[in-house]
């Protein structure tokens, strides 16, 4: 049975920063490339960033979080995190990871096959 748990959300000021992390189990998952998505209250579903495979070596954030947003993986255990900074009251939103296999650059929601359940992420003013 395939799981991706998110943990990390919360509340934090504006400025402020929160690391998100998103554990994988039951796929191989060295091989799945993992993105973060989040969707905002009446909001779509919109993508923030994705790592490749393996290494991890391609990375790809929205315009939105680039420069303050970080993707990254351990593949030892199993999990990608998604360090964000300088948060801005506009990032808040549900954030849920996603694995795809063997994606590149994977940006539309409808590329990955599996999600986790999300974790709330609230930026206060």
């Amino acid at each position: 049975q395939v799981q991706l748990v998110e943990s990390g959300g919360g509340l934090v000021q504006a400025g402020g920063s929160l690391r998100l992390s998103c554990a994988v189990s039951g796929l191989s998952f060295s091989s799945y490339a993992m993105g973060w998505f989040r969707q905002a209250p009446g909001k779509e579903r919109e993508f923030v960033s994705t790592i490749n495979n393996w290494g991890g070596a391609s990375t790809r954030y929205a315009d939105s979080v680039k420069g303050r947003f970080t993707i990254s993986r351990d593949n030892a255990k199993n999990t990608v995190y998604l360090q964000m900074n300088s948060l801005k009251p506009e990032d808040t939103a549900v954030y849920y990871c996603a694995a795809g296999l063997g994606l590149v650059d994977a940006i539309r929601s409808g590329q990955y096959t599996h999600w986790g359940q999300g974790t709330q992420v609230t930026v206060s003013s």
